[in-house]
């Protein structure tokens, strides 16, 4: 299977750090919590600049079959 990076379903703002955490298996809150400090620490510029750019750029993520799918079982409530 092949390893791709594209934005995450579990977005807070563009999916870019849940992508990024989806794509190393990581928690999504270690990343945007990392994220955040180097956003602070850089003084806003060149992290906020190139998180920006990756959420312009990369791609949303895709269903099986471009449809949305949902995997499970399903119970009829009566």
């Amino acid at each position: 299977m092949e390893k791709k990076l594209t934005k995450s379903k579990n977005k807070v703002f563009l999916g870019v750090c849940g992508g990024l955490a989806n794509y190393f298996h990581v928690d999504p809150t270690i990343v945007r919590l990392i994220a955040l400090v180097l956003l602070v620490m850089t003084g806003f510029f060149p992290l906020g600049l190139i998180y920006l750019v990756a959420g312009l750029i990369m791609p949303d993520t895709k269903s099986k079959g471009g449809k949305h799918v949902v995997e499970g079982e399903f119970k009829e409530h009566k």
